[in-house]
């Protein structure tokens, strides 16, 4: 172990996230900063993977190393080095030849050569048994669906039982954008180096990253002076912005909220979303329904206010609320048109939502104090596309959709996408698979909707309460598992989240 190594440990995810694209044309100034070469960078890489290989599959001894042409490959060489030297069996596969390699791999390669004997080209017959895998193969800097021999290789390595660890990234991932046009690596842990990719956070990085684990390299002093564009927002943000509350305040000083729903037939919509803000510490809810929902309402939450949806009603509410949540059990009949058209006519902070996102891609318009919380279906429809275009690079279409609708902007989906017309831009990263059943979109409406009339910016809002849906979700998962899971668990688990 260097003394580099002994000073050094595997850290927590940071919260500031960069793009590869940037990561990979400043890397050499970061090394250069601290007075490293961008070999002795590639050497610290494998040192750091091996370790981490080490301490997650102790009793593995017989690893398998995948090295693609790029410096991915040369950290994959270093590895195998390491692993050799500690007397674990290694069958290393390399593809193309040491002359096509950046100079850092290619001398990583040669001196795995002079040591250990030739590296074994892409067609070798792969051992019928191996205790790990390695992947080395694509970096971050793939824009593209993976080629052969590549793809071959990928599908092959997911086929073997043995858990695979990637290096900076899953081969066959897009490390800006999280999506995989072809064959991607499965892999059961990756570590990403120097910087936080966005790829990592977002689309498709849920279903192959595994477990993420993450080193600066030494570099971490020299990261947090840069400016990154987009934030990792998780339950340990919470403190920044939800605060104490003073012991002599009063209900009106939480926030009253004005809830707007529930079409006949959806009037759990509006409940569950009225419901998610009073738990989340609004001080008063009103809901505006459907005549036949109000006794159903005020029995199961006799906390709150509810009146029927009338133009009269409406206007009292607007006039009172602090924030104004529209959407959820809505419906697009002319009753909900024209509660949206009264509401359009606020200035007050509002969040629309389901249908009232349906509406508004039929008669588009542009404001600064609304958020808008879609998922990539209704996305799709903001802007005219198809779902596959959103899903492609989700803080592509959040950014277009702030452009384009104002305000600010919840994509929601495994790594919900916030974005303003600022170019602030967060990645929450919280949630899991139990979230994908009915009725979590009204339950997140409210949590937002409830953090605005309580004094937070929109953003902030957004961020929180991203944060809070997706952290509720995670206790509840961890309590009961995933499958099973309902929008109405997370209600008991949000005063845990807002009282941090």
């Amino acid at each position: 172990m260097t003394d580099h190594q002994q000073k050094r440990n595997i850290i927590s995810l940071p919260h500031s996230v960069f793009s590869a694209d940037w990561v990979r044309e400043n890397e050499k100034q970061g090394a250069r900063q601290i007075g490293v070469s961008l070999y002795q960078l590639m050497e610290r890489a494998g040192e750091s993977a091996f370790l981490l290989c080490r301490k997650l599959y102790p009793d593995a001894r017989h690893w398998l190393i995948l090295c693609g042409h790029g410096n991915n490959g040369g950290d994959g060489y270093v590895i195998g080095c390491y692993a050799r030297q500690c007397g674990i069996e290694v069958t290393l596969v390399g593809c193309g030849d040491e002359f096509t390699l950046p100079p850092e791999a290619r001398q990583a390669r040669e001196h795995w050569s002079n040591n250990y004997g030739p590296v074994l080209p892409e067609n070798t017959a792969w051992p019928e048994h191996c205790d790990l895998i390695v992947d080395g193969l694509l970096g971050p800097g793939i824009q593209s669906e993976p080629r052969e021999p590549y793809a071959s290789l990928i599908h092959k390595a997911n086929q073997y039982s043995a858990p695979i660890v990637a290096l900076d990234i899953p081969s066959g991932l897009n490390a800006n954008t999280g999506s995989a046009s072809g064959a991607v690596i499965q892999a059961s842990q990756t570590l990403t180096f120097v910087a936080l990719k966005s790829g990592l956070l977002t689309g498709h990085a849920r279903n192959v990253t595994g477990t993420l684990y993450y080193d600066a390299l030494g570099l971490s002093d020299w990261v947090m002076e840069q400016n990154s564009s987009i934030q990792r927002v998780t339950v340990t943000n919470l403190k920044q912005w939800i605060k104490p509350r003073s012991p002599c305040s009063h209900k009106g000083d939480h926030g009253k909220l004005l809830v707007i729903g529930g079409d006949i037939g959806t009037g759990g919509a509006i409940r569950m979303a009225a419901e998610a803000a009073l738990r989340t510490g609004s001080g008063l809810v009103r809901v505006l329904t459907r005549a036949e929902h109000i006794a159903p309402i005020l029995a199961a939450r006799p906390e709150l206010m509810v009146q029927e949806l009338t133009a009269e009603h409406l206007d009292t509410g607007i006039a009172w609320a602090d924030a104004i949540a529209i959407g959820p059990g809505l419906g697009t009949s002319e009753w909900a048109k024209a509660a949206i058209k009264q509401v359009s006519a606020s200035e007050k902070i509002m969040l629309w939502d389901a249908d009232a996102l349906n509406l508004l891609a039929i008669s588009p318009d542009k404001r600064q104090n609304r958020i808008i919380t879609p998922h990539p279906g209704e996305a799709a429809r903001l802007l005219q596309c198809q779902i596959q275009q959103i899903e492609n690079d989700r803080l592509l279409s959040a950014r277009k959709l702030a452009e384009r609708y104002g305000g600010v902007v919840v994509l929601k989906g495994a790594g919900t996408v916030i974005a303003d017309e600022n170019h602030h831009l967060a990645i929450a990263d919280v949630g899991n698979a139990g979230m994908a059943s009915g009725g979590m979109g009204d339950v997140l409406s409210g949590i937002i909707a409830s953090l605005c009339g309580q004094g937070l910016s929109p953003f902030d809002a957004a961020c929180a309460g991203c944060v809070i849906h997706g952290g509720a979700a995670d206790i509840v998962a961890w309590r009961q598992g995933e499958r099973g899971m309902i929008a109405t668990d997370l209600l008991r688990e949000i005063p845990t989240l807002v009282n941090p």
